[in-house]
């Protein structure tokens, strides 16, 4: 019997985020931070950033790790609290989608038109 607060996910989220963007961190304890992005987990809405949101986990020594405990690792934090930065705007921006001659679709700057697609 499902409890009246869980959520159900979706299966088929889209996320504005893509792995190796630069982002800044809008809200939270890391507010301000940039970095780039690592994961993306579009099932949980969530991406992990390098430097950002980083926790301490306490391993057990195994075979690959003889020694064990204490490890830093980043941690997913949701992708609606993180902005792409643009280099030539030099600040976080929204982004359009636009179709390329080819037909491609690519992302770039709302504001200068950048390309974030290569």
């Amino acid at each position: 019997m499902a409890n009246a607060r869980t959520s159900v996910k979706k299966e088929n989220t889209k996320i504005h985020v893509k792995k190796g963007d630069i982002v800044i961190v809008l809200t939270g304890k890391n507010a301000g931070k940039k970095g780039k992005v690592i994961e993306v987990i579009p099932k949980d809405n969530r991406i992990v950033v390098e430097g950002v949101n980083v926790v301490k986990r306490h391993t057990r020594p195994t075979q690959k790790a003889p020694q064990g405990g204490i490890v830093e690792k980043e941690s997913p934090v949701a992708s609606s609290n993180v902005m792409i930065f643009c280099s030539k705007c030099n600040s976080a921006r929204r982004i359009n989608k636009q179709i390329m001659a080819n037909g491609k679709k690519i992302r770039v700057c709302n504001k200068c038109g950048e390309a974030f697609d290569k």
